[in-house]
């Protein structure tokens, strides 16, 4: 039985019970959560060596962080190094976005080295088999779209990304409308391209069913993409957006009647007063299936620091009542990232993700900022850097003041607010 189904027969998983541990809650909620489709239990059966992870509603929100290769870089030993930055970093998830070099032995290393759950596109390994082989990405068959789906199951991919809502009426309410920047999702493009190039409609709605039947087995989380996500601000929630996600909607239904569990990937560039909004409508329209959201990035004018856009963004949509979030690096919208930006951008989200739990009331969220204020008031420096987002920047930045006894840092130094307040007149 998958956890879905598992849930609904009013039983409680090893899974569940691992999953209410970590998050410091009892077993019960999290059984009933993934019954009710707002908690999803993510790992695949074949992928032991990690523990499971619960994503949803009344839980920490959670933080994805995206690796892998392109065409133009293409290091393993690089994205290996990605990989223990994302652990060390507490990223919750990777996602394996490779599009170059061997594809699947570079996922396989990176399944073999993590401790985290791991997420895919599947449909850029068949786009980039297509390239590989001299042939164009629109002359795929709807098996080759499968067929690398089922692999990616096999090689224990826990979630995948699949760009179901992509379809004739999605796409022509766009058509219709017009766009500024038209669709920005790679698996999107892909997918308009094929339709177009073959007059068909998009495999992966037309034979959902078939899609159902392959991740079921290995009770992986299906992620119904946001192929028609809009690229900047002033294309937010149009037509094309609001119809996918009422495609999304229904397939989320016709998954839960499989047993298989979704979650929704949401849009990328929002403007600030919108964001609200699209979590609100995520939640109606897809049976408060949880909320997956790269970013969401409220401008589009700050290349070099959009992890910092992306952090403000996210911090408002999971307040609202997104779920987990995609990280944002400095590098995004201008090269493959780095080590360091990876790092930056799970520390910006990690920001993002705790504001907004303790907007939420998530259990040991505010006690953590509670404990900090303690160590302040203490002047305990160990305390503070243990306690801290980033302990190795914290300890890194920190300046003790000669002229305080070592009791308060360069900034104040003997004028410290905190150590005058305690002396006695």
């Amino acid at each position: 039985m998958t956890q879905l189904e598992t849930a609904r027969e009013n039983k409680i998983s090893e899974e569940m019970e691992i999953c209410a541990g970590q998050e410091g809650v009892d077993p019960e909620f999290i059984r009933k959560g993934v019954e009710d489709g707002n908690i999803v239990v993510v790992r695949n059966r074949k992928h032991t060596s990690i523990l499971p992870l619960a994503i949803g509603r009344g839980l920490k929100t959670k933080v994805n962080a995206n690796i892998g290769t392109s065409k133009d870089r293409s290091d393993l030993d690089v994205e290996l190094k990605k990989v223990k930055v994302c652990v060390a970093a507490k990223a919750d998830t990777i996602m394996d976005l490779s599009t170059g070099g061997d594809i699947r032995a570079i996922r396989k290393r990176i399944i073999s080295q993590s401790s985290l759950i791991i997420g895919t596109v599947p449909i850029y390994q068949a786009a980039a088999r297509m390239l590989n082989s001299k042939r164009a990405i629109v002359e795929m068959s709807a098996d080759d779209m499968f067929n690398v789906i089922e692999e990616h199951g096999e090689d224990g991919v826990d979630f995948i990304t699949v760009h179901c809502g992509v379809t004739k009426r999605s796409v022509g309410c766009i058509e219709d409308e017009g766009r500024r920047l038209g669709i920005v999702s790679r698996g999107g493009t892909f997918l308009l391209k094929w339709m177009e190039y073959n007059g068909k409609e998009n495999p992966l709605y037309e034979q959902y069913d078939r899609l159902l039947e392959i991740v079921r087995p290995y009770d992986m989380v299906l992620s119904l993409g946001d192929g028609l996500r809009p690229g900047c601000i002033v294309d937010a929630t149009d037509r094309g957006q609001v119809q996918e996600r009422i495609s999304l909607g229904e397939l989320t239904k016709r998954a839960r009647d499989y047993g298989v569990q979704v979650m929704i990937e949401g849009p990328g560039h929002v403007p600030i007063k919108e964001i609200q909004a699209n979590v609100e409508l995520e939640k109606s329209l897809c049976h408060g299936a949880p909320f997956y959201v790269l970013g969401p990035l409220p401008t589009d004018i700050a290349p070099g620091y959009d992890h910092i856009t992306a952090a403000i963004g996210g911090a408002i949509a999971a307040s609202a009542g997104a779920d987990f979030l995609c990280y944002v690096t400095p590098a995004e919208h201008l090269r493959l990232p780095t080590i360091d930006d990876v790092k930056e951008g799970i520390i910006a989200s990690r920001i993002a993700a705790h504001i907004a739990d303790i907007a939420k009331g998530v259990h040991g969220a505010l006690e953590k900022d509670l404990l900090m204020a303690q160590y302040r008031d203490e002047f305990n420096w160990t305390g503070q850097i243990e306690i801290s987002i980033d302990p190795e920047r914290t300890e890194a930045f920190l300046e003790k003041s000669e002229s305080a006894s070592e009791e308060g840092c360069t900034m104040c130094g003997e004028f410290c607010a905190i150590k005058l307040g305690k002396t006695k007149k």
